[in-house]
């Protein structure tokens, strides 16, 4: 389970997090919606350790991340898939290199004939052909480069899968297709995930659970159901910013 407890953040003067309190159950999913700037992906740094809260706890599987030691750390991070915004793939190592990354055990990351099999296995999972492997990250499109940074994320079959965003910048039959994927990996590898995202129709598609992050603090948690019957004046003017929701609502 992932766990927010009361977490502050700020940087100089400018308040990010505020006192958020902030759950995932166990196999459940959960997006992360607010407006750009919203503090989504420094929540999810604190997840992973990359960021220390100023005040608050984060737990995951009942330990505190913040006071772990740095072999505690590593452990906690093995058991975390992480795929950035970007995909930030090393643009001097291939799409395999890359991959093998991803693979948090030691004795399978020295054997070579495992990783390339794993690697394989995962762009499978992502919709790529084994073939793309071979390829530099140049020689991709901006979302193939997204799934190979979902394969380096999953390469090492975590617990959790922590997702920064992964339909921006995509058009829509894509952002339509990386939505499904990341349904079918839930359903597949039964991890625990955030998605963070401003996408209100792709969140409600793989999300158990939705969370909008509005001024430092989660303002409303729920299903999807629960989204579009919310009467809070915040929740509705970030929904019908999505006009298709709006034409449908």
């Amino acid at each position: 389970m992932i766990e927010l407890r009361n977490v502050y953040k700020k940087f100089g003067q400018h308040v990010v997090l505020d006192g958020v309190d902030f759950k995932v159950a166990d196999g459940e999913t959960v997006a992360l919606l607010g407006p750009s700037g919203s503090g989504k992906s420094v929540l999810l740094k604190h997840i992973i350790g990359l960021m220390r809260p100023d005040k608050g706890e984060v737990m995951v599987d009942g330990e505190s991340v913040g006071r772990l030691s740095r072999k505690g750390l590593a452990a906690l991070r093995s058991k975390i898939g992480y795929a950035f915004q970007t995909g930030a793939l090393f643009d001097s190592m291939t799409v395999y290199e890359n991959i093998r990354l991803g693979i948090t055990d030691e004795a399978c990351s020295r054997d070579r004939d495992l990783c390339r099999t794993r690697a394989a296995e995962c762009l499978r999972l992502v919709n790529l052909t084994e073939d793309v492997g071979r390829l530099m990250p140049s020689a991709l499109s901006g979302g193939m480069r997204k799934r190979v940074g979902i394969a380096r994320a999953i390469a090492g079959r975590p617990k959790y899968l922590l997702y920064d965003e992964p339909t921006s910048g995509l058009d829509p039959v894509n952002s339509d297709a990386m939505d499904a994927l990341i349904e079918r990996l839930q359903k597949e590898l039964h991890a625990t995930s955030v998605v963070v995202s401003h996408d209100v129709r792709g969140s409600f598609k793989v999300a158990d659970r939705i969370a909008l992050l509005h001024n430092g603090r989660i303002r409303a948690v729920g299903t999807a159901e629960e989204f579009m019957a919310a009467k809070d004046t915040v929740v509705r003017e970030f929904l019908e910013r999505d006009f298709e929701f709006a034409a449908e609502a």
